[in-house]
């Protein structure tokens, strides 16, 4: 353990090279302050560094290498060129041509200026580097690899993560996001650097691009929809103070939709982002806006993006009676296991080829939805990182908001193509007098009910996310939910089909109705998290027993959360709630 004396030497060392001044006044003040609170500030900021995880980086903003600053982000520029060029290709280590890098950036504090030391980094490293004129949705930046032929991209994120966070993903020339070894190989270059004074930052010499990538995007889009078919869905819109309005609206424009009708509080960019608690669309109260919106005007459906605008949700009205007021309509976030299945029957009604895909976290249904189309299907890791590698891919979703259906375009997913092929399922639907919960009724129907959940424990102290894997890897369970464990696989030890990864999976029994349950239970990747992700497998004979199936899976799901939460020694607020 560093001493007092290390630590704050370690903090000058930084405030030498540190080239913000924002940082080096934070940094200032903690040494000068110099009391108990202060060094343990400046203990955890220099307890380690930040390392890759879902491709890249992310953290909090702050001074310290632990922290998402100007020189975490330049060492992983650095780090990132030493990685390309040892990897380029034989004509261009001669100069025969010189590879891009291409950037882009949301409107998060510091992403503006981590884009231009990027760029910065990149030129000085001998590369070309061009930044997206604004900031605009990843799916942009990851079409812009493969449209300009770059050998990677960066795009400055933090997704879906508290305001005070901001993130770096690295994508490489085929537009998908690193995966071993090659975050290894980056992380021991970012380790090699000395000094930021060994890395050239010239003050120019990047491109700003035009608006041409994003017409090219935007022309794109069009190709995920039937010619001809209805475009009529009404639909309530929140970017979520992100940065997909614009481009989205474009979109629908371009389609021929309806002007979406934008939750006017959440319309603008706003890195604070002050009217939610969390700008994830899957936290509770994030859609709050949306519904208040959505009962003034009525909508068919309410699409919610991600600040980022790579993850899609969707809204349903569940109220019954067509004469109620409008504004007494309650609504339903629909589960990305939905959305999911929804996206892939509407693909399938229109005769797409190629393999479907999802990961092991999400329902097992798609697979059904697969093998009854006579379809390939595959099963990853977590993340589009993994999904957009399947052979062959034609659609691919994670359980977490994200939708892949137009790989050929983004090999990531894409929030605004994805909004655009729901609101014309909507819309096919709304011309035959049908919903969304319809067609999600056929489903449950022709393959049974698949119910997911997740138990989600947030953690300030990360070391009891290591403690409960610890401990259900050393006690693991026999049953949950009265269900008997059939197999339980410790997936850090990897399978046939999938590398190691920390995560532990169990599959149930059926009993009675339910026909097999799972539970895969992981750290989250991007957030202090541990996820336990549920499914339930219900027989549904007929239309009529929809109702029993449904409260059947409600039954076992909440069963399941509960024991999980036992085994493993941890508790959500939900689950501490309902002991209470």
């Amino acid at each position: 353990m560093a001493t007092e004396h290390d630590l704050i030497a370690q903090a000058r060392a930084w405030l030498a090279e540190d080239p913000d001044p924002e940082t080096r006044d934070e940094l200032s003040a903690l040494l000068q302050a110099n009391t108990d609170d202060a060094l343990d500030e400046i203990a955890d900021r220099f307890s380690g560094t930040l390392q890759f995880g879902t491709a890249g980086l992310r953290g909090e903003l702050g001074a310290g290498p632990m922290r998402m600053n100007r020189v975490v982000v330049i060492r992983a520029a650095a780090g990132l060129a030493a990685y390309l060029r040892k990897h380029q290709r034989e004509g261009q280590r001669q100069g025969r041509a010189q590879a891009l890098v291409v950037i882009g950036y949301d409107a998060r504090y510091k992403s503006a200026d981590f884009a231009r030391d990027t760029a910065a980094v990149m030129v000085g490293a001998g590369f070309r580097a061009a930044v997206l004129p604004r900031p605009l949705p990843t799916p942009v930046l990851a079409f812009a690899i493969r449209h300009l032929g770059a050998v990677a991209g960066v795009e400055v994120t933090a997704s879906h993560n508290p305001p005070r966070d901001n993130g770096y993903k690295v994508y490489l020339g085929d537009g998908s996001q690193i995966v071993p070894p090659a975050d290894a190989e980056i992380a021991a270059e970012i380790a090699a650097i000395r000094s930021l004074e060994d890395v050239p930052r010239p003050d120019g010499g990047w491109e700003t691009l035009d608006d041409d990538v994003l017409e090219a995007y935007l022309a794109r889009t069009d190709a995920v929809l039937t010619p001809g078919s209805p475009r009529n869905a009404r639909v309530v819109y929140t970017p979520l103070h992100g940065v997909g309005r614009e481009t989205l609206a474009a979109a629908f424009a371009r389609a021929g939709f309806p002007a979406p009708a934008v939750v006017p509080e959440q319309a603008e960019p706003d890195p604070a982002f002050p009217t939610v608690a969390f700008p994830n669309p899957e936290e509770p109260g994030a859609m709050d806006l949306a519904f208040a919106t959505a009962r003034k005007v009525a909508p068919d459906i309410i699409i919610a993006n991600d600040p980022d605008a790579d993850r899609c949700a969707v809204a349903v009205p569940t109220i019954t009676n067509p004469t109620a007021p409008t504004d007494a309509a309650s609504w339903r976030v629909l589960r990305g296991d939905e959305v999911g299945a929804l996206l892939a029957t509407h693909l399938v009604h229109k005769r797409a080829r190629g393999a479907f895909a999802t990961t092991i976290v999400s329902s097992s249904l798609l697979s059904r939805i697969a093998a009854d189309a006579g379809l390939p299907y595959a099963e990853t890791l977590t993340g589009f990182k993994w999904l957009a590698r399947v052979d062959g891919l034609r659609y691919a979703y994670e359980e977490a908001l994200g939708y892949c259906v137009d790989p050929e375009g983004v090999r990531d997913k894409d929030g605004i193509t994805a909004a655009l092929l729901v609101a014309e399922l909507t819309s096919e639907l709304k011309e035959q007098g049908r919903t969304l919960g319809d067609l999600l009724d056929d489903i449950a129907v022709a393959h049974g009910l698949h119910a997911t959940d997740q138990l989600s424990v947030r953690v300030k102290d990360l070391s009891l996310i290591g403690t409960a894997m610890k401990r259900l890897r050393e006690q693991p369970p026999t049953q949950l939910a009265g269900l008997a464990v059939t197999s339980a696989e410790d997936l850090s030890r990897g399978t046939e089909t999938l590398p190691p990864t920390d995560g532990l999976r169990y599959r149930l029994a059926g009993k009675g109705a339910v026909r097999a349950a799972r539970v895969v239970v992981r750290p989250s990747g991007t957030e202090p998290k541990l996820k336990g992700y549920l499914e339930v497998v219900v027989d549904v004979p007929a239309a009529d027993a929809l109702t029993p199936a449904r409260a059947t899976a409600d039954t076992v799901l909440a069963a399941l959360k509960g024991d999980l939460s036992v085994a493993a020694g941890i508790q959500s607020a939900e689950t501490a709630a309902a002991g209470a």
